[in-house]
């Protein structure tokens, strides 16, 4: 009988710890934002010319695959420009450090699953330890390691972070409304 009533107190605890962990992923009612049509065409705008003019250099150094993760770094330093993970440390500095350590990993270890599983655990550690998180730059580190792209990558990929860098300082301060950077370091 005392058995009996602990295995039921022990159900109902695991019933209610399964549900408190399914609510977790109902979310929450999202913030309506309101849509400022001029705004996000001067965003829209800012991103098409510097991943125009980006896409001249990473095409001639011969890496136009750096335009992935460089594509979603303009979408933050254009439309994200005063976030934290847009300013100019986070996007040179995730860059090179993530593109750096993808590239000694697959120096020494070669590309595989587990390497390319390995990648993104170290550089997300890398980023948070020196602070420079950039989501895009974790993009970086996974092609570099996945398209075995060699050392040549890493000097393509720090001239297109500095170009996003240089094009968002020149347009974003263009406007009223907008300043870049935030902060440098």
């Amino acid at each position: 009988m005392n058995i009996e009533k602990v295995n039921i107190k022990e159900i109902k605890q695991e019933k209610t710890l399964l549900y408190t962990y399914l609510l977790k992923m109902k979310g929450k009612k999202g913030l309506k934002s309101s849509v400022n049509f001029a705004d996000n065409v001067v965003s829209a705008t800012g991103g098409l010319i510097a991943i125009s003019i980006i896409s001249f250099v990473a095409v001639a150094f011969g890496y136009p695959m750096v335009l992935g993760p460089i594509g979603a770094s303009c979408l933050l330093v254009f439309v994200a420009h005063a976030g934290p993970f847009s300013q100019p440390r986070h996007v040179l500095g995730g860059h090179i450090l993530s593109t750096l350590a993808a590239l000694t990993i697959w120096e020494v270890f070669g590309r595989t699953h587990l390497t390319i599983g390995m990648t993104l655990a170290v550089v997300v550690f890398l980023m948070l330890i020196f602070n420079t998180v950039h989501p895009p730059a974790a993009a970086s580190a996974i092609v570099a390691i996945n398209s075995q792209v060699g050392w040549g990558f890493l000097v393509t990929v720090i001239a297109c972070s500095i170009l996003v860098v240089f094009l968002s300082i020149i347009y974003n301060n263009l406007f009223k409304n907008r300043q870049y950077p935030k902060q440098w370091v």
